[in-house]
């Protein structure tokens, strides 16, 4: 099994080189990277991607969640080539303002099953979002 930079992008400390992942790292890493690149979003592979994005700005009901999960496997199964037989599940009940996508999938190089879970937060208040762990706290202390 190939070899390649890990993602998130990471440093090793020790050598002060890229950090990398192989196996089922790898796989799993390059299956986030397909769920968290919108369609279009890479100039010259605008196929890239998944439109998992897109969904927050709709109803949740049956038929999307249906719609969501024979999208993304298409998806994920065409562009990583290294899984088969994947599986997704997911509740269309929203709790917390989160929908859970439950991933399996076989790695065919490794004839082994791995998940992914990957949460899809659709009612984050736009405060929430701007949050940046550190920068508040600093700037209360100094008053």
């Amino acid at each position: 099994m190939s070899t390649g930079m890990k993602f998130p992008i990471q440093v090793n400390q020790g050598t002060g080189r890229f950090a990398l992942s192989s196996g089922r790292d790898s796989v799993r890493e390059s299956i986030y990277l397909i769920l968290m690149t919108q369609q279009t979003e890479r100039f010259l592979r605008p196929d890239f991607g998944s439109n998992l994005m897109s969904y927050p700005f709709m109803d949740i009901n049956d038929t999307t969640v249906n719609m969501m999960i024979r999208s993304l496997r298409e998806q994920i199964q065409s562009q990583e080539p290294r899984v088969r037989n994947v599986e997704i599940t997911m509740d269309s009940q929203v709790r917390d303002g989160c929908l859970l996508i439950n991933i399996d999938y076989e790695i065919s190089e490794l004839s082994d099953n791995d998940s992914l879970v990957f949460p899809l937060y659709l009612e984050t208040p736009a405060e929430e979002e701007a949050y940046e762990p550190g920068y508040y706290e600093e700037e209360y202390e100094s008053v």
